[in-house]
């Protein structure tokens, strides 16, 4: 798919101001791939994400950074500084014809401008502010810095990301942001559902996001396992924690390479162990497995360590996509371990349209992007323009959407407040 300038979705005929850094502005990338216009609000040198690495070609440039490509499809970009009097003014009109301001300033920063939520709704009464912030606007931490590994750690993701086949081992932070793909899901639900009451009621409202709850809320099963239990999750090499130790999944194979398996032999049906046992026979692995006592189910739970070992061995003996494909036809979940790279080839997301194809027409050239993770048939996502260059649609909103002349839009501009 190669993207063109023209919007639908869900969100489509939803104005969003975005005034977010590496925080929030996945939450952007959302709402304007599935169909909203967003602004993206930037300050006279740009955004600090722009200066995140790496950078193609290896050229460091604020609009070469690979990073801020992926989190600003589908967004305009227009520059304004809002510590500045006419640029507050400027903003105050944009609010008039929005329905969603997103924002990631300290809290209470935009409320010291007279920009706060009661200022906007003044100007706009069905606007959606939504602020999404570390530890929220209230509370003893609202005002406490912090880092995408802080929130992984404060939030518990740390304690269940680690390895139990290193002694003494540490917990491990996932890479990639992902405290800040936490806040920014749970702000794009809030905005939804703020955005389908006032369809409803006719009302905006105003939406306080703390990244440190959106993560300790994406900790899955373990503050429930602390709050029933009072036991605390176990590391595990490759697999989800657990209150108690499970089986290995990941399994080495001959190439080298990894395949994630879900093999708990001592609930296999006697079945499905036939049929793995048969595919191992072929290539001389099966041991006893073919055995007629496996077809016993007491059987097979007696021997349920002789047979793990003895599959593990099989997979040893095999290559990773051997294995994959084999366990697949016989309906087994097991899924082969792949590196960035072997996913741009992989068969199943090419066959899905997975990876999207963006135009980069300064560049001249077209760059393969992550799609979505689902297919709604009613509901069409694409990315509708690549990442916006710094300042690029001053002009397109400032001049001929709310009027503005050259010469006022280049006066602003040399008084520091574009």
């Amino acid at each position: 798919m190669t993207t063109q300038n023209t919007a639908s979705g869900p969100f489509n005929g939803i104005r969003v101001l975005e005034l977010a850094d590496e925080k929030g502005q996945w939450c952007g990338k959302l709402l304007g791939d599935l169909g909203a216009d967003v602004i993206k609000i930037e300050p006279p040198d740009g955004e600090n994400a722009r200066t995140v690495g790496p950078f193609y070609k290896d050229v460091d440039n604020p609009e070469r950074s690979l990073s801020f490509w992926h989190y600003n499809t589908s967004k305009r970009s227009v520059t304004l500084n809002l510590e500045t009097e006419d640029g507050r003014a400027l903003f105050r009109r944009m609010i008039a014809t929005a329905d969603v301001v997103l924002e990631t300033f300290r809290p209470g920063y935009l409320a010291s401008l007279g920009l706060g939520y009661n200022d906007m709704k003044k100007l706009n009464p069905s606007v959606i502010l939504c602020s999404l912030t570390p530890f929220g606007q209230t509370g003893p931490w609202r005002d406490f810095e912090t880092s995408d590994l802080l929130h992984l750690a404060a939030g518990g993701q740390m304690g269940s990301c680690g390895y139990d086949d290193i002694p003494d081992a540490p917990p491990i932070a996932p890479g990639g942001g992902q405290a800040w793909h936490m806040g920014s899901h749970y702000a794009c639900m809030a905005i939804t559902a703020a955005l389908i009451h006032r369809a409803n009621a006719g009302l905006g409202q105003y939406i306080d996001v703390s990244i440190h709850e959106s993560c300790a809320l994406t900790t899955e099963g373990a503050m429930s396992a602390w709050i029933y239990t009072g036991k605390t999750m176990i590391r595990q090499t490759g697999r989800h924690a657990g209150i108690a130790p499970t089986p290995p999944t990941q399994t080495l194979c001959k190439d080298g390479k990894y395949i994630n398996i879900q093999l708990i032999a001592m609930r296999l049906p006697a079945s499905q162990l036939r049929s793995l046992a048969e595919w191992m026979d072929k290539y001389g692995m099966a041991d006893d497995l073919m055995d007629e006592k496996y077809k016993d189910t007491s059987a097979i739970q007696q021997e349920a360590d002789h047979i793990s070992l003895t599959v593990r061995k099989f997979i040893n003996n095999m290559t990773r996509d051997e294995v994959y494909r084999g366990a697949q036809e016989l309906g087994f979940s097991w899924g082969a371990v792949r590196t960035h790279d072997e996913l741009l080839d992989d068969g199943q997301l090419n066959d899905r349209g997975f990876w999207v194809q963006v135009d980069n027409p300064e560049l001249n050239e077209t760059f393969t992007y992550p799609g979505t993770s689902a297919i709604w048939s009613e509901s069409p996502w694409q990315i509708t323009r690549r990442a916006p260059l710094l300042g690029e649609h001053n002009q397109e909103i400032f001049c001929d959407e709310f009027g503005l002349s050259q010469a006022e839009l280049t006066a602003l501009s040399e008084n520091l407040a574009l």
